[in-house]
């Protein structure tokens, strides 16, 4: 196995282990590696130690340190926007009409999500309504 630091677009570190470097640039062309914190599929190898990993490695105390500040600051990122999708109701498809009624004030405002298609979100955003683009593992129903 060989691990790589990997970054997105969004500028989320992590990193990726795969069988062997033609492994890491078969999925990547193909778009199957992709961001876990915002799910982009934009992805580049970072310089790293390039640390590869067989089956007779056996952890040291170097390799069990805690995170770094980086790393637990995305954690606490990513359980805030858990929080907020636990606290929000679920539109479905039909994201882009609710978001224009709660924006309008046509409804009572409250917490949304859903999913909607790029033009239906490029329409939102050039009539100035916010909304944070989120990868489908985070928005399932958390029950």
């Amino acid at each position: 196995m060989i691990v790589y630091d990997l970054i997105c677009t969004h500028q989320h570190r992590f990193e990726g282990w795969f069988a062997s470097a033609d492994d890491f640039a078969r999925q990547s062309e193909g778009t199957l590696v992709r961001c876990p914190i915002c799910d982009d599929a934009v992805i580049e190898r970072r310089p790293s130690l390039n640390v590869q990993v067989s089956r007779t490695t056996a952890p040291t105390a170097e390799r069990e340190q805690t995170p770094v500040p980086q790393v637990q600051a995305e954690g606490e990122a990513l359980k805030a926007l858990r929080q907020l999708i636990a606290h929000s109701d679920n539109v479905g498809a039909g994201f882009a009409e609710e978001a224009r009624k709660i924006h309008y004030e046509e409804v009572p405002k409250r917490s949304i999500r859903g999913q909607a298609t790029r033009e239906e979100a490029a329409e939102l955003r050039d009539e100035g309504i916010d909304f944070m683009s989120l990868p489908n593992a985070l928005t399932r129903d958390l029950n």
